[in-house]
């Protein structure tokens, strides 16, 4: 090696790092949000406490720091099935909703924990991805999913038009639950038979839940699910920021959006 250019990198590692405050910053989110924001959120965040910084940036930085988005990639798997007979497809995969209480989805999933099963049947808006209401219980009888409608439509004031869509579930095709949406004026859709895409936004907050939260987590029992999914649930409507809602949190981005009417 030549004497210059030993010189040149030794007064190059003594130089100050420049970017020294920025990994500060980044080191800080990533630990407030506990590993679960990628790059592209934590920019968000800064760029919302008025730091302008670009993306690659801060993804250049995190992989610097050896900093990584603990949730693990996502799939869907889909089976190209038939209508169903209860009630059309009438979502058709369109997820985008113009204002509240236009279009909602819900679905039932299962968490195991000391050889106990608990399910979690929740709704979620799809104007801004808010969680509108959840059940859980040990089984999954009907009253689950019934006592879930009976929170979610205590939000609607008016005759709504709103559409609900869930898979083909035995729960979503039973008498009770298609006469107490038909009067409250709720047109029901189901997904066309074992097509997860068909309901794809809400396997994807089943996916986000289980892995930033109950994949991350180790429970003793069933209770203290319970009491990690509530905290959870009410973080992802009022904390967590979604890059499609303007780096917003549902239920901030909804207030906002009634503000501004």
């Amino acid at each position: 090696m030549a004497r210059s250019t030993f010189y040149y990198q030794l007064r190059v590692q003594q130089r100050p790092d420049k970017d020294a405050l920025l990994k500060q910053w980044i080191q800080q989110v990533y630990a407030r949000e506990r590993g679960l924001y990628g790059y592209r959120r934590i920019t968000a965040v800064l760029r919302a406490t008025g730091t302008l910084v670009n993306k690659k940036v801060v993804e250049r930085l995190m992989a610097e720091l050896n900093l990584r988005s603990v949730v693990r990639p996502k799939r869907y798997r889909s089976y190209r099935g038939e209508v169903g007979r209860i009630a059309p497809n009438l979502l058709e995969r369109n997820f985008h909703a113009q204002c509240p209480n236009q279009k909602w989805v819900t679905d039932v999933t299962e968490f195991k924990v000391a050889q106990k099963k608990l399910y979690l049947s929740p709704v979620m808006d799809l104007y801004n991805r808010e969680i509108v209401a959840y059940e859980m219980a040990n089984r999954p009888s009907f009253a689950l999913v019934d006592n879930m409608l009976n929170k979610a439509l205590v939000r609607l004031q008016e005759q709504p038009k709103l559409v609900i869509h869930s898979d083909q579930g035995w729960h979503y095709q039973q008498r009770q639950y298609r006469q107490k949406l038909a009067v409250h004026g709720v047109s029901q859709s189901m997904s066309r038979k074992g097509n997860c895409l068909d309901n794809a936004a809400m396997e994807s907050f089943f996916g986000t839940l289980k892995s930033e939260f109950f994949y991350l987590k180790h429970f003793e029992s069933i209770e203290e699910l319970k009491t990690g999914l509530d905290e959870y649930i009410h973080y992802y409507n009022h904390d967590r920021i979604k890059l499609s809602l303007n780096s917003l949190s549902p239920v901030v981005y909804r207030n906002r959006a009634v503000e501004a009417r």
